[in-house]
């Protein structure tokens, strides 16, 4: 089996749309219910997807608003970004919308490895954001999406598996500052 690859990912949203109980979710198989606001943690866990063992380093970051200074150091480093709304809140999509442009200005990349996740949608009742518009968003940011619910560990793990797919589809499996060139 080749070497562990690391890779860095940052989880990002609006205050409350569920980003730790997704990662805790996917690190400790757990939903954690209550909510306590996070300042910043990070969870390491080792995955494979397709054959390649991962070393994921997970930043759990505090939730942000549309006035929040997006801090330099989530993008220094990160393979992926996770970016979340909930799917019972208009806010947390308008906010998620902010977020990506804050993202990509700090990053300065054109392709930038994005993951955008509808979470909650268990909460079928309290819906207000359908699967298409987080869709139709995705698709304008040519980024991968996908809804999931922290309850279910399955769509947990397949939210962290997809990122990792659209981090290495962007690097191209290449190592970090090479191009996968070859001279002849």
């Amino acid at each position: 089996m080749p070497q562990p690859k690391s890779r860095k990912i940052a989880v990002l949203g609006y205050r409350s749309v569920g980003k730790s109980s997704l990662t805790i979710q996917f690190v400790e198989g757990q939903f954690v219910d209550s909510y306590d606001p996070t300042i910043e943690n990070t969870f390491t866990k080792m995955i494979t997807v397709n054959g390649q063992e991962y070393h994921l380093q997970l930043v759990d970051t505090a939730g942000q608003d549309e006035y929040s200074i997006f801090p330099q150091t989530y993008s220094i480093d990160i393979n992926g970004y996770i970016l979340v709304y909930s799917v019972t809140s208009n806010k947390s999509f308008e906010v998620v919308k902010v977020i990506h442009e804050k993202l990509l200005d700090m990053v300065g990349k054109v392709q930038v490895p994005i993951m955008l996740v509808g979470n909650k949608k268990d909460l079928h009742m309290e819906r207000v954001i359908s699967c298409e518009e987080g869709k139709a968003l995705a698709e304008s940011w040519n980024a991968a999406f996908m809804e999931s619910s922290a309850k279910e560990n399955q769509t947990a793990v397949e939210v962290f598996k997809r990122i990792i797919l659209e981090a290495e589809k962007i690097d191209g499996g290449a190592p970090q500052g090479r191009t996968p060139c070859s001279m002849m």
